[in-house]
């Protein structure tokens, strides 16, 4: 009875999400940098998150495709904050010092953050994102913080 009651407690606070959103998330060196990203609404308080970055380097060229399932809750008026699981495939093709080093790699994901949506269809979001990567070039937990700049529809 009070799992329900809690669980009815935070449903009923998450704010209602737009259906859409696009834009870019500004991640750091510890990831790919920036990413297209877009989120699509699943119910009043999930949605889905796919974020495609890639990269062109001196020593390599890289990209990434990360999906990730979110739960939105409220925080305080326009203010949100969400966790989310996920995963993705990222590839890499070495060059210079790194040659020889290509592969597509499988990797976890998850992520955690707020974000504060205008009333003008913009929403800024800063998360944190581990990752976790099952290759050889990608072998290991990598952690990325990104400043996420959408237009919500």
């Amino acid at each position: 009875m009070a799992v329900a009651l809690v669980g009815f407690t935070i449903t009923s606070n998450a704010q209602q999400i737009s259906d859409n959103a696009i834009g870019l998330r500004l991640g750091d060196s510890n990831g790919l940098g920036t990413e297209i990203s877009y989120q699509r609404a699943l119910g009043n308080d999930t949605r889905l998150e796919v974020d495609l970055g890639w990269r062109n380097g001196n020593d390599y060229n890289a990209f990434q495709l990360t999906g990730l399932h979110q739960w939105v809750y409220l925080l305080d008026g326009n203010f949100n904050w969400y966790v989310g699981a996920g995963g993705g495939i990222a590839a890499f093709d070495g060059k210079n010092d790194k040659k020889g080093t290509d592969e597509t790699a499988l990797f976890v994901a998850g992520d955690i953050g707020i974000e504060y949506a205008f009333d003008i269809p913009l929403l800024l979001s800063l998360d944190f994102r581990p990752t976790l990567g099952f290759g050889d070039f990608t072998d290991g937990l990598n952690f990325d913080i990104a400043l996420g700049v959408r237009y919500q529809f």
